[in-house]
């Protein structure tokens, strides 16, 4: 299977880009992610079950299930912080199994935990990734590159204060921008939204929606209206397995959250219940 890949440029902090455009590709592009038969086990207890998908580049796939379906444990081992226990997974071209930071630079990762050091303020935690990640040339285009992330994630008064003083959404908006910092080609989200009050979740899902075109993303999440708003295509897991996997496109995209909250509420009747 053969497509157009996307094109990188440059910008002046050194960091490469997607080029404008280059990720709206179709489902017959490459896939910029490839999972045949994962299967993760921890112990006796099989978390992942010989699970398949893939993601063309720049695509958006939206993870569904109740707790314990394997959801986040998927998105671990696509981060390669997990081994695959059996299958063959691939991001980016490069096999998670292998050489773990080639592939770290390349992926971004939103988790529960905003991995973020509260002692520090929201520059100096940028910084210290920047650092980190070798992102800019030079201080001065490493600084520009931070000063720009703070301004799109709306925290440029608060770049001087510590983390602890943050609000929930707040904090997840710096982790959004501790995730893209070095531009990676994918971003990989665990439930964002959680514990967000209704400005903080209006503003994340701007932010989501201002980056859209310049990542392949997977989020997990709970809310087929939060899910399925940019996805291209929904994936639902119950007890480690695939228990859905459709393309999402404009025109079925109600038609599609009705087929998802039926999925969920088949699997576990209060998250249909609950969750919008």
């Amino acid at each position: 299977m053969t497509g157009r890949g996307c094109t990188d440029e440059g910008d002046a902090s050194g960091v490469s880009r997607p080029a404008a455009g280059a990720c709206a590709v179709s489902g017959a592009a490459e896939p910029e992610i490839l999972v045949e038969g994962l299967s993760k086990r921890f112990g006796r207890r099989e978390a992942v079950r010989d699970l398949s998908f893939a993601v063309e580049r720049g695509g958006f796939l939206a993870v569904f299930g109740p707790n314990g379906a394997g959801k986040t444990t998927t998105l671990r081992v696509l981060a390669g912080l997990a081994s695959p226990t059996a299958g063959r997974v691939l991001v980016a071209g490069m096999d998670v199994r292998e050489d773990p930071l080639p592939l770290r630079r390349v992926v971004g990762f939103i988790s529960h935990n905003p991995l973020l050091y509260p002692d520090l303020s929201a520059y100096e935690n940028l910084r210290f990734f920047a650092d980190m990640y070798g992102v800019g040339v030079d201080a001065g285009a490493r600084d520009a590159r931070i000063a720009e992330l703070l301004e799109r994630v709306e925290l440029p008064m608060r770049r001087n204060d510590t983390v602890r003083t943050f609000s929930r959404g707040m904090r997840q908006r710096l982790a959004i921008a501790r995730a893209i910092l070095h531009a990676p080609r994918v971003l990989l989200l665990d439930e964002p939204h959680a514990g967000l009050d209704a400005r903080a979740v209006g503003i994340l899902d701007g932010l989501l929606a201002e980056i859209r075109g310049d990542h392949t993303f997977v989020m997990v999440t709970h809310s087929p209206l939060h899910g399925l708003a940019m996805a291209t295509r929904a994936l639902v897991l119950d007890a480690g397995r695939v228990a859905l996997n459709e393309v999402c496109d404009e025109g079925g995209r109600e038609a599609l959250a009705g087929t998802v909250r039926a999925r969920l509420s088949a699997a576990v009747p209060e998250v249909a219940a609950v969750r919008p």
